[in-house]
C-alpha cells in the first residue's frame, strides 16, 4: 500500500496489469484459500498509527486475540504484539477460517478501543497478509524474526524486555538453551524486508 502511493501512475499501471495477469486483487493482499497448513499473519493498524502504546491497550489487545484463535480452533504456535501491527504464526486447515476470524476480531477490536479513546468511527486495521510456512527452516526463522519485532522497530533492546510475546512462553517450555540454539541454526538477517510493512 505504501510503495504504491509513491509510484508515478505509469508504475502504478504496471503493477496493476502484473495483478490482472496472475488473478490478484488489485488493491488487496492475494490470499490463497483451501491451503492448509502453518501461516505467518501480519496485520497492521491503518496508516501504521500505534493504536495500541498504552500497555493495558496492548494487553487488552493481547488478550482479544488469542481468545479468538482459541475459541476458533486456531493453533497460535508464536506471537507479537505490538502499537501498530501484530505477527503470528497460526495452523489453518483453511485460510478462509482465519479470514473470518479476523474479520470479527478486528471489528470487534476497532469499536471497543474507538470507545476507549474516544474517536468512533477511526479506522483502526488495514487488512492482513499471510505467508505460508514452506518448511522447517521457514519456520523456526519466522519464530525468531516474531521474537525480534520489538527490537527490529526500536521497542526494546532485548526480546526479553517485550512483555507482549510468546518468546516468555518459549522461554518456558524450552529454555534459554534451546531458544540460543534456535536463534544461531535459524538467523533472521534480512527476514521480512519488503514485506512486512
Amino acid at each position: 500500500m505504501y510503495d504504491y502511493r509513491k509510484m508515478t501512475p505509469e508504475e502504478q499501471q504496471c503493477v496493476l496489469q502484473q495483478r490482472r495477469e496472475r488473478g490478484f486483487p488489485l488493491h488487496a493482499p492475494p490470499h490463497f484459500r483451501g491451503v492448509s497448513g502453518t501461516y505467518l499473519i501480519t496485520s497492521t493498524c491503518y496508516e501504521h498509527r500505534p493504536i495500541f502504546e498504552h500497555p493495558d491497550d496492548l494487553s487488552w489487545l493481547v488478550d482479544e486475540a488469542l481468545n479468538a484463535f482459541t475459541a476458533t480452533n486456531l493453533p497460535y504456535l508464536a506471537w507479537v504484539f505490538l502499537p501498530n501491527h501484530y505477527h503470528v504464526l497460526l495452523e489453518t486447515q483453511d485460510l478462509s477460517i482465519v479470514s473470518e476470524v479476523l474479520r470479527l476480531l478486528h471489528s470487534r477490536v476497532a469499536t471497543i478501543i474507538n470507545g476507549r479513546h474516544h474517536q468512533r468511527g477511526r479506522k483502526v486495521w488495514y487488512r492482513f497478509s499471510d505467508r505460508l510456512i514452506r518448511s522447517e527452516r521457514h519456520y523456526f526463522a519466522s519464530v525468531n524474526y516474531i521474537h525480534y519485532n520489538p527490537i527490529k522497530h526500536g521497542y526494546v533492546d532485548r526480546m526479553s524486555s517485550w512483555a507482549w510475546s510468546s518468546l516468555h512462553e518459549y522461554m518456558e517450555a524450552q529454555g534459554e538453551e534451546w531458544l540460543v540454539r534456535i536463534w544461531k541454526n535459524y538467523p533472521v538477517k534480512n527476514y521480512g524486508k519488503g514485506w512486512d510493512w
